[in-house]
């Protein structure tokens, strides 16, 4: 979010300065923002706002996040966001946005399982052909939360559990990718520990299948 890749607005030196300082003392395996924007004349909004996918808008954050890299000296990963709103005069489907974001920058991903339901649910689209669309070796990372209803919208709001319907996204994701380090996400109202064990639980067991899977068939 601090990054705000999408903005308008010139990127924040000031802030990429202490993000490069604290990336080279502790070496973190993996970097990674939102493929968003979140201020515009120097304001910034507590959240993560949608992209118009446009070509301008691609060429846009491709450079910012090449611009980022070469600073960091290092590969970042970008993440898919949840939008309860469309740009009338979009061009490109998400899915070949973030794909095509990737590949030209060549970021990589933190594919956002969650997200991608999400928006599925509240724009009409299939979230399968989104997860066929994703580069397999740009996935760094795979995200899992929960949501809730809010009339015909789904809302992204990290408290609740994660959904059958996510659940089985996340599987057809592993199954097309491979196997990722999976982060399940949960900021509000959180539950008892034994909750929060269990969806961990649930999703080695996703990975755990998987592998054995791949063992049978090699």
């Amino acid at each position: 979010m601090g990054l705000s890749l999408g903005s308008a607005d010139p990127l924040d030196e000031r802030h990429l300065a202490r993000l490069e300082c604290l990336a080279r003392r502790f070496e973190p395996a993996l970097v990674s923002e939102h493929l968003s924007w979140s201020s515009v004349g120097a304001r910034h909004a507590n959240d993560l706002l949608p992209l118009p996918y446009t070509e301008e808008a691609l060429d846009h954050v491709v450079e910012r996040i090449e611009r980022v890299q070469e600073r960091l000296g290092r590969r970042i990963l970008v993440e898919n966001v949840s939008s309860y709103l469309e740009f009338a005069h979009s061009t490109l489907p998400e899915w070949e946005f973030v794909s095509e974001a990737a590949r030209r920058s060549g970021c990589g991903l933190v594919l956002d399982v969650n997200n991608v339901w999400v928006n599925s649910v509240n724009h009409g689209f299939d979230a399968r052909r989104y997860i066929a669309a994703i580069d397999p070796q740009a996935v760094g990372e795979i995200h899992l939360a929960g949501f809730e209803r809010a009339g015909d919208l789904l809302i992204d709001t990290h408290g609740a559990r994660v959904s059958a319907e996510v659940w089985a996204l996340y599987r057809a994701a592993l199954e097309r990718i491979g196997a990722r380090p999976t982060l399940i996400e949960w900021d509000t109202e959180l539950p008892a520990l034994d909750v929060l064990l269990d969806e961990a639980r649930i999703a080695r067991s996703h990975l755990a299948s998987l592998e054995r899977a791949s063992a049978e068939m090699a």
